[in-house]
């Protein structure tokens, strides 16, 4: 399943808005430095569909605030 995501990095505090099924807006307190900000939006997107972090893969945008994700999830 691939899922669009727009982050906004270094807020103040953790927010996730889902706009529709492949569709969120996430913003994380981490900042866009040695892939901290990556690496939290992958946990997240793990939690929100119950899979394992290892699951969760950026496909494209590792360096911009779009991103499409991967989500693998077992049948």
């Amino acid at each position: 399943m691939y899922i669009k995501v727009k982050v906004k990095t270094e807020a103040r505090k953790e927010e996730i808005e889902k706009i529709n099924e492949d569709h969120y807006n996430i913003s994380v307190k981490e900042k866009a430095v040695r892939n901290l900000a990556n690496n939290r939006i992958c946990e997240i997107m793990a939690s929100i569909f119950g899979v394992k972090r290892e699951a969760v893969r950026i496909i494209n945008g590792h360096q911009s605030p779009s991103k499409l994700i991967s989500v693998n999830i077992p049948e």
